[in-house]
């Protein structure tokens, strides 16, 4: 079969790789119609380099039909359409039983302290073959996939391997009282879904970018949304448009930007709003590209409300302003999405119309043969890309 593979920094490529088989009882095999790629894959394209190896399948945003199956799969038959969330996780274990997929107990990655195995990401995660392929093998086939209906397009489920599940989640941590205010940091696919979720809600939401083509996408939706290249105070302009108080939550979309990473320009333009006293620390020993968003966040809440942290963030050694969330009595929620958990919320608004606008998220479509330019694009962000799908 064909799948998108790492090669190096900077350097994946389509290669003809073997079939997956049939390991356990309960595999199934998946033939790919539908997949995306992830701003967290371009972590894989540079950061993340000493946890992979040449020839690790990337992507964890698939969905497709069953090929075949395993003798002890029971819940779907060959010719099922099917969702494979990115947590691989097992549905019987302690944490899977509450809710806490991504830390299922059975696929955890005990060598590196991490939580549930995911699909195409790293040593760091399991090293499970991902979905940027034309048949993945999926695990647990009577739990993990999400069986979706005939009819639709792709693009109406597909999310639900990972996009729609983490920015359901980010909204669900960021717990915006009912008549309350949100700002969301970053319009990506994470961000702007966040956004249309929480407007969906009926809460004022504010988006923050300074990517045009991502601010436009969700100005579209009717949402407010401020451009970082026109304000230098973002703060105190967020506090006049809420009372003076600042908004009761905010979602911290961005989180540690890909190197090179032309939107990294965001995390600069935050550190440059913050106050010296924390710009300056961080210019200085961090690098701005690592906190700026959460930093930001923290000024730009209101006191007694709520940070919720979608973007992804790493290292450990990362001097958070504990002071500062004291005294404000910020509450701080973040972690994996764990997709299994939220299915059942999402699916009623994906069976009954399109509110959130999936069918239409996808702003690139393109094969998987075209899938290393379209890391590079993506990468520099050119070409008005915000989500590509490809299709094996």
């Amino acid at each position: 079969m064909k799948a998108l593979t790492w090669q190096g920094v900077s350097d994946v490529r389509v290669e003809e790789v073997p079939d997956p088989a049939i390991v356990n009882p309960d595999d199934i095999i998946v033939r790919i119609t539908t997949t995306g790629l992830c701003g967290s894959d371009l972590h894989l394209y540079t950061v993340l380099a000493p946890f992979l190896d040449p020839g690790d399948v990337l992507g964890h945003e698939p969905m497709g039909v069953v090929e075949e199956i395993g003798p002890g799969v029971t819940n779907l038959a060959v010719g099922d359409r099917v969702v494979i969330p990115f947590n691989v996780s097992c549905g019987h274990c302690w944490m899977c039983g509450h809710g806490l997929h991504s830390h299922c107990e059975t696929t955890q990655v005990h060598e590196y302290g991490t939580g549930a195995s995911l699909f195409g990401y790293t040593k760091l995660y399991g090293q499970v073959p991902g979905g940027q392929a034309e048949l993945p093998r999926v695990p647990f086939g009577n739990y993990l996939p999400i069986k979706v209906p005939e009819g639709p397009p792709d693009d109406r489920f597909v999310f639900l391997s990972d996009v729609l599940p983490t920015a359901w989640q980010g909204v669900e941590y960021a717990d915006v009282p009912d008549g309350g205010s949100l700002v969301v940091l970053g319009l990506g696919p994470i961000g702007d879904m966040a956004c249309r979720i929480a407007a969906h809600r009926g809460h004022r939401v504010i988006g923050v970018d300074l990517v045009p083509e991502r601010l436009e996408r969700v100005r579209e939706r009717g949402i407010e949304v401020l451009d970082l290249t026109e304000h230098d105070d973002l703060p105190g302009t967020i506090r006049e448009m809420t009372d003076g108080r600042g908004p009761d939550s905010v979602i911290d979309a961005v989180g540690m930007e890909a190197h090179g990473s032309s939107v990294a320009g965001f995390a600069h333009k935050l550190a440059g709003l913050l106050p010296d006293k924390l710009a300056q620390p961080m210019m200085e020993n961090l690098g701005v590209s690592k906190l700026a968003a959460l930093y930001s966040g923290i000024e730009i809440v209101r006191r007694g409300g709520t940070i919720s942290l979608s973007g992804v963030y790493g290292g450990a050694a990362d001097p958070l302003p504990t002071l500062q969330l004291f005294d404000k009595q910020i509450q701080v929620r973040q972690g994996q999405a764990n997709v299994k958990a939220w299915v059942d919320d999402i699916m009623p608004l994906l069976a009954n119309g399109d509110p959130l606008g999936v069918d239409s998220f996808a702003t690139h479509r393109l094969p998987l043969s075209e899938a290393p330019s379209a890391y590079e694009h993506f990468q520099k962000k050119e070409q008005g890309m915000v989500k590509v799908v490809f299709n094996p």
